[in-house]
């Protein structure tokens, strides 16, 4: 889950497709993790697979590092065309940007953020959680061998990957939007409180944010503290809710039936 939260942050970060907001994506995604090399383009040569010493046996060797700017830029302005439909623009622009490899590392994942800021920037999906990109790595092979005939010449092999993956994401989706809209439904069934109290509006709270503190739930609902309270102890009674952790600070609590479906959305596209 972490993770995925700091793919969603990187996303976030890209109102422009651009190169700065490239290395930006990059940088949030590596800062941790290599903090040497984000802030910049790669400046040395690198290679796939093969040996570490030298691209001899090598799968695929990207451009040397002094044509990576002029290969960004030619990206980036394919990347601004409004020609080409939105799915195999993406398509094209992912394998383009995996052949330059303009990072020495997280490519990978930089490049899987480009391709859900596309389609929340032309309009294709509204939210950046819907997992297109993550569908790709359900079958590793089948996408490996489209990136190397894409590097071939071969553009409709990558179009087609994208495209199963788009119809599996949308599949999987209603699937946790059903799921999710069932638990919903229980919980609603199950409160013996007013129709009108705030422990029925919380749960339209709990089921978007499965965990959450007094004061997060008494600001989404515009009420104070104390009926906050009042409609977590309701959620409590009903099993809709349990506390973790055991102190009376600082106290949280989270909805296990809407984890669980989380978890079982992100173990259907194999979210790596």
């Amino acid at each position: 889950m972490a993770n995925s939260r700091l793919m969603e942050a990187a996303i976030a970060l890209a109102d422009r497709l651009d190169g700065a907001s490239i290395i930006e994506m990059h940088r949030h995604l590596m800062q941790k993790s290599r903090p040497d090399i984000v802030g910049h383009w790669r400046t040395q040569q690198v290679w796939i697979g093969g040996r570490s010493h030298g691209p001899h046996t090598a799968e695929f060797v990207p451009p040397h590092h002094d044509r990576v700017l002029t290969a960004m830029d030619d990206l980036v302005a394919y990347l601004a065309r409004d020609d080409v439909p939105v799915l195999e623009q993406a398509a094209i622009a992912h394998a383009q940007f995996e052949t330059i490899h303009p990072f020495p590392d997280g490519n990978g994942r930089t490049g899987r953020a480009i391709v859900h800021s596309m389609l929340k920037a032309k309009g294709l999906t509204r939210d950046v959680t819907v997992p297109v990109s993550a569908g790709l790595l359900l079958d590793i092979d089948r996408y490996f061998a489209a990136l190397t005939a894409y590097r071939a010449g071969d553009p409709a092999a990558i179009v087609e990957c994208f495209a199963d993956a788009a119809f599996a994401a949308v599949r999987n989706g209603r699937r946790l939007a059903t799921e999710l809209d069932e638990v919903r439904r229980r919980w609603q069934k199950s409160l013996n409180v007013r129709s009108d109290a705030a422990a029925h509006r919380a749960i339209d709270v709990v089921t978007a944010q499965p965990v959450i503190d007094v004061a997060y739930l008494a600001e989404s609902l515009g009420i104070s503290d104390r009926r906050a309270g009042d409609a977590i102890g309701v959620l409590v009674e009903n099993e809709v809710l349990t506390q973790i952790g055991s102190g009376a600070r600082n106290r949280r609590w989270q909805a296990p039936d809407v984890l669980r479906a989380l978890d079982n959305f992100s173990d259907r596209i194999a979210r790596r």
